[in-house]
């Protein structure tokens, strides 16, 4: 896969053990909710979700404004993005 695969249709992110992109299934509907954020976060700011993830799980636990208050101050994120990045990593700790 080239460096430009994440770009395409139905991948998510870099799985590091897997050497390639995990794909989801192919809809026709719209990613929704903080997802949707996700290519133009790491466009933007040059890192990968995971790696976001990581420094939020690192501040944790924490406030969820604490956490986009991090973000955004530490890391120069706007807030819609950095609102995304800490809404999906706590969803997701949660289960």
């Amino acid at each position: 896969m080239g460096a430009l695969d994440r770009d395409r249709p139905g991948c998510l992110e870099l799985d590091p053990s897997q050497n390639g992109w995990l794909h989801r299934a192919m809809t026709t509907e719209p990613i929704k909710g903080p997802a949707s954020y996700f290519p133009s976060i790491e466009k933007k700011y040059g890192r990968s979700i995971p790696e976001w993830k990581k420094l939020v799980r690192a501040r944790c636990p924490a406030k969820h404004m604490d956490l986009v208050a991090f973000l955004k101050t530490e890391h120069g994120m706007g807030h819609g993005h950095a609102n995304a990045i800490v809404a999906h990593t706590l969803a997701e700790d949660r289960g």
